[in-house]
């Protein structure tokens, strides 16, 4: 199968070409194995995935280090971006996140270097203030050790528009986007139009709910969902892809993609409306189901001991506290 099969879209005035899906370490760590986890990365990359996302906190670590050993001999094949998660803390132990992503990654630099998981309403504040996570991304690119730089977040659009009209130049921001979110606490229409408006590329995710659960329970089809976010004024769609099953259907999809129509949009938006209102299947909104540990701990919230990265965070007694 030939890379130039999957659909591809440019990334700023460097003309970096990615692919229209891009490929979720979370769920990379989800995986039976290392060679599992392997097998789905080299299928990703031969079905013509070359985005491949990560995080410092997958897994505590799981999901880079997986991601790095899957990735050798195949690293220049790939834009690979994972994130930092100082969650309001220091550009210090940013710097020193980065150097543990790019250990476990196995690689002198990343293509795109995010902050992960901005949810707070001071979360802002603390990323511009002096010494905070920007002045990381700063040294990060003068060194040579990123290319492009980010944030994300899954939980506030109003977080979200807020890091953008304080002024950093931004590469990128990563939001969810699909069919339901549209019509509760909405990042399409919230965040998307000013990104956009400002030439910072977009990176959707959580296209069916972060679960799948709507499309379990027949409220829209797995096509229509992916369908739908690649749709979008969007660079890339990153899914969660943990077999090789999905891995496969998603690949279909993206390397036949074919656009929505503003009117299947319209009218898919219209019958998700009634599920959309109270958030229950977009509970990275509203709970902290999602919330990964180290965006809490720095806030002093209580962590969610049914997650399991919290479980395992316990068993190791581990995890970066500055």
């Amino acid at each position: 199968m030939s890379i130039t099969d999957m659909p591809r879209r440019v990334l700023g005035r460097a003309q970096v070409e990615v692919s229209i899906l891009g490929f979720g370490g979370h769920h990379l760590g989800e995986a039976s194995s290392a060679p599992e986890a392997a097998r789905l990365v080299h299928e990703a990359i031969d079905g013509g995935i070359n985005f491949f996302d990560n995080c410092w906190e997958y897994y505590n670590g799981r999901s880079e280090s997986w991601m790095g050993g899957a990735l050798e001999g195949r690293r220049q094949q790939v834009f690979l971006m994972s994130k930092v998660c100082t969650h309001g803390r220091d550009a210090h132990l940013a710097l020193r996140m980065l150097e543990e992503s790019l250990r476990r990654l196995r690689t002198d630099y990343l293509d795109l270097w995010q902050i992960h998981g901005l949810s707070f309403d001071n979360d802002p504040d603390l990323a511009y203030r002096r010494g905070g996570v920007l002045e990381a991304l700063d040294r990060a690119k003068r060194d040579g050790k990123v290319r492009f730089v980010g944030f994300t977040g899954h939980k506030d659009p109003h977080v979200h528009l807020r890091m953008l009209q304080m002024g950093y130049p931004f590469d990128t921001v990563q939001m969810p986007l699909n069919p339901l979110e549209y019509n509760f606490r909405s990042f399409e229409r919230i965040v998307l139009p000013e990104a956009n408006r400002r030439g910072v590329a977009v990176l959707g995710m959580k296209s069916m709910g972060g679960t799948g659960d709507v499309v379990r329970r027949g409220i829209m089809t797995a096509t229509e969902a992916l369908r739908y976010a690649m749709s979008l004024p969007v660079l890339t769609t990153i899914a969660g892809m943990q077999s090789l099953a999905v891995l496969r259907q998603n690949l279909q999809l993206a390397q036949r993609f074919v656009p929505m129509t503003d009117n299947e949009m319209i009218a898919l938006r219209n019958r998700c409306s009634p599920m959309a209102a109270d958030g229950r299947f977009e509970l990275y909104k509203v709970s902290l189901k999602y919330d990964n540990p180290q965006a809490r701990e720095p806030h002093h919230f209580p962590l969610d001991d049914k997650i399991k990265e919290v479980q395992d965070m316990f068993r190791r007694k581990g995890g970066v506290n500055a």
